[in-house]
């Protein structure tokens, strides 16, 4: 291989939801052993092989794991020999945001089934973004309201990391957020003060601290860089290479990942996504999600 380092990591995916959506499609490439992409940005297809020899780890991607784990999806491929991390993504119950993913209460079930069938070092929490928001009135909302919450659960069940981030305001999402069912409610997302920004991430930490929960940050090295020195909050690595190296062995790059926000802070090791905004849509509708296709 190119990085001169034998395997990959597969990453499915940042572009979708695979494992609520597309374990068929994406069981189907791994029995032909290998997956074709297309560059969001340059339209270049690639061929990537999908085999236990050439694939270190894939790094799972979901909102829903419902479909995953009733499929026994991860039973069947560690049977075949692929080692397997997980980025659940837990935030709090606000159907305003994400009006189509499942209750609270289901995904912290997955989130613990997760744990116990594949080992809670394997499993990073993400409460991500952090959004701001109104519903036309003075009073400015946030979806924090179950972070203690969920995050009493997952120390709990042995989740140790947890990263989030703050919503960035992508032109896909300003055009959702101006459509006529949305604005008739009155919606609007709110970018509050960096001072609001660092204060809340110092009590999410405090939150954590007394889970012996860490808290990374993705993608937003500014406001890290303006945090106390006392503050133990990190950069994140989404796809962290250098700790799938420690659970399952062998040998990785440990470059960044060039295709992503590296100027940001994005941490993420070199890896390769596999699956397609356009032809693997997501149906969660989350209002700030920057993969949604509407």
């Amino acid at each position: 291989m190119k990085n001169g380092f034998g395997q990959r990591v597969l990453s499915a995916s940042r572009r979708t939801d695979i494992p609520a959506f597309y374990m068929d499609w994406f069981m189907a490439c791994i029995k032909r052993k290998y997956f074709e992409t297309v560059n969001p940005y340059n339209g270049r297809k690639s061929v990537v092989p999908a085999s236990p020899e050439t694939v270190h780890t894939i790094v799972f991607w979901s909102k829903d794991f419902a479909p995953f784990l009733s499929g026994r999806y991860g039973e069947r491929l560690i049977g075949m020999g692929f080692h397997l991390f997980f980025n659940f993504t837990v935030n709090s119950e606000v159907l305003l945001l994400e009006p189509r993913v499942p209750p609270l209460k289901r995904r912290l079930q997955q989130l613990e089934a997760l744990c116990a069938r594949f080992g809670p070092e394997c499993v990073t929490w993400r409460f991500d973004p952090i959004c701001w928001f109104s519903t036309g009135g003075s009073v400015i909302q946030n979806n924090l309201c179950d972070f203690e919450k969920i995050a009493d659960h997952a120390a709990g069940i042995g989740i140790r990391r947890c990263i989030t981030s703050f919503m960035d305001m992508y032109p896909k999402i300003r055009k959702r957020t101006e459509k006529e069912g949305v604005r008739k409610a009155g919606f609007a997302f709110v970018d509050p003060p960096v001072k609001e920004k660092i204060a809340v991430l110092l009590r999410m930490e405090g939150i954590l601290a007394g889970s012996d929960i860490a808290l990374f940050t993705c993608c937003e090295k500014k406001i890290l860089e303006l945090l106390p020195p006392e503050s133990r909050i990190r950069n994140a690595s989404c796809i962290p290479n250098e700790l799938l190296m420690a659970l399952f062995g062998g040998r990785l790059s440990t470059r960044r990942d060039s295709g992503q926000r590296i100027r940001a802070g994005c941490g993420c090791r070199v890896s390769t996504d596999v699956g397609s905004y356009r032809e693997h849509p997501c149906f969660h509708g989350c209002l700030f999600c920057y993969a949604n296709p509407v």
